[in-house]
């Protein structure tokens, strides 16, 4: 029972060792998740859940900001008629035509693919 332990507490060490970048979304990887066949289809199994989830939170956080305001100046406003797969559809031709986002975190890239779609028309938030 005790190595059991100590085999838990390795494995917990090693995991928190690893570094925090792991964890973030490149541009790169995103688009990975994002990428569609010519026929509509996911290249990476699972993959559009993974894109639109990422695009959901980034549209998420940006949302509240804009309620506290404190939105950035790359203000964007999506329409409630917008669907995930509008967004994904943005999100995806930008990167492809973006790889300067490649290695950095997706989150920039994600709002200005959105921004350069879906501006705010003034200060006020329109839906």
């Amino acid at each position: 029972m005790r190595i059991l332990y100590l085999l838990a507490g390795f494995i917990f060490l090693l995991g928190t060792a690893m570094p925090a970048s792991a964890a973030r979304f490149s541009g790169s990887y995103l688009l990975q998740m994002c990428e569609m066949s010519a026929d509509g289809r996911e290249t990476v199994p699972g993959g559009h859940t993974t894109c639109q989830a990422y695009i959901a939170g980034v549209i998420d956080y940006h949302n509240v900001l804009q309620s506290l305001n404190i939105a950035p100046n790359v203000n964007i406003c999506i329409s409630e008629k917008v669907t995930m797969n509008d967004a994904h559809a943005v999100v995806l031709d930008y990167l492809r035509k973006h790889g300067e986002h490649d290695d950095f975190v997706a989150a920039p890239a994600v709002t200005m693919a959105l921004y350069e779609v879906f501006p705010c028309k003034s200060k006020n938030r329109k839906k």
